[in-house]
C-alpha cells in the first residue's frame, strides 16, 4: 500500500511539474511560424548582434550582444516575433529601463525585468 501512495505521489509531482514546465512554452502551429531571417532582422535595427537563434520548447531563442556590450538570451514568439522572455547579463552599469518596448499597444503596465549582475 505505502509503494502505490508513493508512486502515486511521485507520478502526480511529475505531471504537475510538466505542466508548470510547458507554461513558458511556445504554442504557435509550425505552419504560422516567421521565418528566423525576419527575427534576426528585427533584432538588428535595434543595433543588437545576434550571435544564434535555435528553437526551443517551441519558441525562438535568441543569444547575442546589445548595442553596448551587454549579453542577452531571449524567447520569442515564432509566430508574432513578440519577446516572451529577455535574460541580460550587464558588463558595465545598465538600466532595464533601455530595454523595454514603449509600444502603446503594450498590454500590460508594468512588465517584468529581473538585472543580472555579470558573472552569474
Amino acid at each position: 500500500m505505502k509503494s502505490l501512495t508513493l508512486t502515486s505521489a511521485v507520478l502526480a509531482s511529475l505531471i504537475f511539474s510538466s505542466a508548470a514546465m510547458a507554461a513558458d512554452d511556445c504554442t504557435d502551429p509550425v505552419t504560422d511560424w516567421q521565418p528566423r531571417e525576419t527575427l534576426r532582422q528585427q533584432i538588428e535595427q535595434h543595433g543588437w548582434e545576434v550571435q544564434r537563434i535555435k528553437v526551443d520548447d517551441g519558441c525562438y531563442e535568441v543569444r547575442g550582444i546589445d548595442k553596448i556590450g551587454n549579453e542577452f538570451k531571449a524567447k520569442y514568439a515564432p509566430a508574432s516575433l513578440h519577446i516572451r522572455k529577455l535574460e541580460i547579463t550587464f558588463v558595465r552599469d545598465g538600466d532595464a529601463a533601455d530595454y523595454l518596448d514603449r509600444n502603446p499597444d503594450q498590454k500590460t503596465d508594468e512588465p517584468s525585468v529581473v538585472k543580472k549582475p555579470s558573472g552569474e
